[in-house]
């Protein structure tokens, strides 16, 4: 279907009554109740972590190598194993960084994604690894950063070259251990978790089981004061209207319906369409239309009132229900989403997915009882047995559960898998010059 001549234009939402607001209100109270916590690492200025690393972030392509290679090098030498508050070192490489223009809003994202991974609640401690001359220029990113103890900076050109590199920047992690490794959990509300909603390999189950039960799972954190994001634009396009319903201020419908019309214009401007989202995967799986997987998509953002629309990785600072503009690509989408400040991504798969993320852990809910048993190693929840007896809020209860304890340190099976490492990757926007 196309929403060219459904969706209501900007200027029309000043009649939009919120039908849904009432009821979205009544949700979050209803979801209500004991306070809950979680153990996590506190970090001046308020924020605390779910993890404790060392990120490693190259502010363009040609530090991707002497990062990563630092990366291995330390972890083959054992360099973390006298430290054992400190999760990893992350190496955060991308594909861009210079070749774009230096302002506009490709600029403006990257500079908010490589901030927003150096400065997040799950890291410890950041080192910007640059080439010299690019136009992603560590000292522009460092001026948006406070805590400036946290922030170290390098480049290959003043370090001498790609080997000198890897070795500064292994001795400059080296020196930053202790200081990392010194912190430890400690109780922290539920209302400090910001948690970023995925799917992928969606199927026809998605919708009924996984999703719904990670909504109300979602209504149970937002009603503790948590932030909750949902994101993947192309992937809400034809059920817009149950967000646009029970937004908390109307300003926020304009905010993403624009968005929506921008997604229309992007994608009929480089000869594709929003009406023919669904992948061969999900038609296999029993999805046929883009309005039966964006039901299912919005499904994942529960009951309760819309509070926030956020550009692609600005920082995530309004309680309960965010939306995020993001591509629906899993990892850009979460991407996006950890930069934003999300500490955890749960991601609903009906087909199945090998997909994880870092600094902030990605737990998986398997929408079928087939899918859970068939990838067991790579699936943290069955959601399946909503089918066979077990309720959608006794699901969703179990949901926040595991939350939290993934939360306090639980490993996930994309950790224990070794995930995250390469699904690191920043929307591009605008040209390549």
């Amino acid at each position: 279907m196309s929403t060219a001549t459904t969706l209501p234009s900007a200027r029309m939402t000043a009649r939009i009554t919120r039908p849904g607001l009432a009821a979205a209100q009544a949700a979050l109270e209803r979801h209500r109740g004991p306070a809950l916590s979680f153990q996590g690492y506190h970090r001046a200025g308020g924020q605390v972590g779910t993890r404790n690393f060392i990120a490693l972030v190259a502010t363009v392509n040609c530090s991707a190598t002497v990062i990563r290679r630092a990366a291995e090098e330390l972890r083959t030498e054992g360099a973390l194993d006298a430290f054992p508050n400190v999760d990893g070192v992350a190496a955060f490489a991308h594909g861009t960084g210079c070749g774009m223009a230096d302002s506009g809003p490709g600029w403006r994202a990257l500079q908010r994604v490589l901030t927003g991974h150096a400065g997040h609640p799950n890291v410890g401690a950041a080192l910007f690894v640059g080439l010299g001359c690019e136009v992603m220029q560590i000292a522009r990113m460092k001026q948006d950063l406070g805590e400036a103890a946290r922030f170290h900076g390098l480049t290959i050109q003043d370090s001498g070259g790609t080997r000198a590199t890897i070795e500064a920047i292994k001795a400059r992690v080296r020196r930053m251990l202790p200081e990392v490794n010194a912190i430890s959990r400690a109780p922290a509300p539920a209302s400090a978790l910001k948690i970023g909603l995925q799917c992928g390999g969606s199927d026809g189950f998605s919708g009924i089981t996984a999703n719904p039960a990670l909504g109300l799972a979602c209504d149970m954190l937002a009603a503790q004061g948590a932030s909750v994001v949902l994101s993947e634009t192309p992937e809400i396009h034809g059920a817009e209207r149950l967000l646009i319903d029970r937004v908390a201020e109307p300003a926020l419908a304009d905010k993403l319906l624009a968005r929506l019309a921008w997604w229309e214009e992007y994608a009929a401007m480089n000869g594709a369409s929003l009406d023919n989202n669904p992948s061969p995967g999900n038609k296999v799986g029993g999805l046929t239309t883009i309005l039966e997987k964006s039901l299912g998509a919005v499904a994942k953002a529960g009951a309760t009132p819309l509070n926030a629309v956020l550009d692609y990785a600005e920082p995530i600072t309004a309680p309960g229900l965010n939306f995020m503009d993001t591509p629906g690509y899993d990892p850009v989408s979460a991407t996006g989403q950890i930069a934003g400040g999300a500490q955890l991504i749960v991601f609903t798969t009906g087909r199945g997915s090998a997909f994880g993320s870092k600094p902030a852990p990605t737990i998986k809910l398997a929408t079928n009882d087939r899918l859970f048993a068939a990838m067991r190693d790579d699936m943290d929840m069955n959601c399946g047995d909503v089918l066979s007896g077990v309720t959608l809020e006794e699901k969703g209860r179990q949901i926040v559960d595991l939350i939290l304890r993934t939360a306090s340190g639980e490993e996930t099976r994309s950790e224990a898998l070794g995930l995250g490492d390469h699904e690191f990757l920043p929307w591009q926007i605008g040209a390549v010059l």
